[in-house]
């Protein structure tokens, strides 16, 4: 295996080259990754013996391969100094335990992006991974990043917002397994021989999730003939605004999911639960969100409306009509938003035109938030099967339930001698499908939507 020289940490960041996409081991080094990715099972392994399958010796090579660029391009980020020593004992152990299942727990604990967030700061992470909403399959990705952390958001994290494992970050470069709808970098999805009790970071590529949203709004605007308020105007034009939009609104987002009346596990991690229970522990997040940010607009801070504005347009109009109806928890999180408001007239469709009282919808959408939190409070002294009938009672009173469901017809439909978690089996794929005015929206979205498959910033204005 070749060695890789790592260069002794810094402070700062060092780059005689600029950017690692721009040094020439980068390209090598994406296209030994994709070649590896190619002779992978699902689990990340190779079957050697399998028919068709490549030789040990190049495999190996491979490997090799990905080593030397990586020891190329390891002097650009002396601050990762640690991981690339890590990587490399990791690859090479993959290699002599004949390429089995990947273990790159080693890797994965030396990876501290957190522990000093510089804005701009390039990081190059090579794991065998599955991408979130992308590649459920764990192959080996590299993919080259940035940072985004403005002194403004440093300083509203560090006074009010505190989320020490936050990370908001743009793409680079990536490999095929980010050519997908995936806008986060999780370290739950690497494989590893076994989880550590806690990871030390987690990102969202706030460029994608930006790029995504501009593009899919801006044709909702041109389908329904919604009008924007003037205080929204240019929000989606520019790229760079939108992104540090949903930065803030990721940072807030991420650290609700532990913080309030909670009757479960924050994450809801390893637990079996009805899918709309997932479905409202998101759009509580986002609802908190929306309530922080028109706190700081009242303050002053002009993106803390911008966060407002988006918030309700991704959840209303992105977000019920992207992926499949299999579960999709956050799908109902947006049909919900949308009918709620609709329900308290904050929203109306009238001659096939869509409008908004914005005044209204923040007034409307701080009653929802309030609605969720009073359902969490009480579940904490709540059975678990009577807290997810109480969830599903919430989400029916907006939303009309499938005609088939066994969950809408109560408790006396289900056989109760079954444990909670075998119930969940009779929740129908899609318990909440989508109302006449989505189903017409999808039609007239499902183009724009397939078509920000892999966006990125670069991308899309490429593509302008």
């Amino acid at each position: 295996m070749t060695e890789i020289l790592v260069p002794e940490r810094t402070g700062g960041d060092v780059s005689p080259v600029g950017r690692v996409v721009d040094h020439p081991a980068w390209p090598r080094l994406k296209s030994t990754v994709e070649e590896i990715r190619a002779w992978q099972s699902a689990d990340g392994s190779i079957d050697l013996t399998a028919e068709g399958a490549p030789q040990r010796p190049a495999v190996e090579d491979a490997v090799g391969r990905v080593v030397a660029a990586v020891g190329e391009l390891a002097p650009l980020l002396p601050h990762d100094a640690a991981y690339f020593e890590a990587l490399v004992a990791d690859l090479d152990a993959w290699a002599k335990g004949g390429f089995a299942v990947p273990d790159f727990l080693d890797s994965l604990m030396a990876f501290q992006p957190a522990g000093q967030r510089v804005d701009g700061r390039q990081h190059l992470v090579v794991f065998p991974m599955y991408t979130q909403n992308g590649n459920p399959d764990r192959n080996l990705e590299a993919v080259v990043f940035r940072l985004v952390w403005p002194d403004w958001l440093a300083e509203l994290e560090a006074d009010r917002y505190d989320n020490p494992l936050f990370l908001g970050i743009t793409f680079e470069d990536f490999t095929p397994g980010y050519d997908t709808n995936s806008a986060v970098l999780f370290p739950e999805t690497v494989a590893v021989r076994e989880v550590p009790e806690r990871f030390s970071w987690g990102a969202i590529f706030c460029d994608r999730e930006a790029a995504r949203f501009r593009k899919v709004i801006k044709e909702t605007v041109e389908v329904t003939g919604l009008q924007l308020p003037a205080d929204a105007d240019g929000l989606l034009d520019d790229q760079e605004r939108a992104e540090k939009t949903f930065v803030l609104w990721d940072l807030v987002h991420d650290r609700t999911h532990s913080r309030g009346d909670l009757p479960f596990d924050p994450f809801m991690i390893k637990q079996r639960q009805p899918f709309w229970m997932y479905g409202l522990e998101e759009l509580r997040c986002d609802l908190t969100a929306f309530h922080e940010a028109g706190k700081l607009a009242d303050e002053g801070l002009a993106r803390g409306r911008d966060v407002q504005y988006t918030v309700l347009l991704d959840r209303m109009f992105r977000f019920p009509v992207t992926g499949d109806r299999n579960r999709n928890y956050d799908g109902v999180g947006g049909q919900l938003l949308f009918a709620y408001l609709h329900k308290h007239d904050a929203l109306r469709w009238t001659d096939n035109r869509l409008s908004i009282d914005w005044d209204r919808a923040r007034e409307v959408t701080d009653m929802l938030r309030r609605e969720i939190e009073t359902l969490y409070r009480e579940g904490i002294d709540r059975p678990k099967l009577v807290h997810w009938f109480k969830a599903h009672e919430l989400v029916a009173a907006y939303l009309a339930p499938h005609p088939g469901s066994v969950w809408a017809k109560g408790p006396d439909a289900l056989d109760l001698s079954q444990p909670p978690r075998k119930l969940v089996d009779e929740v129908l794929a899609d318990e909440f499908p989508l109302s006449m005015f989505y189903e017409a929206l999808s039609k007239k979205l499902r183009g724009v939507i397939a078509a920000t498959k892999g966006i990125t910033a670069t991308s899309e204005q490429a593509a302008a």
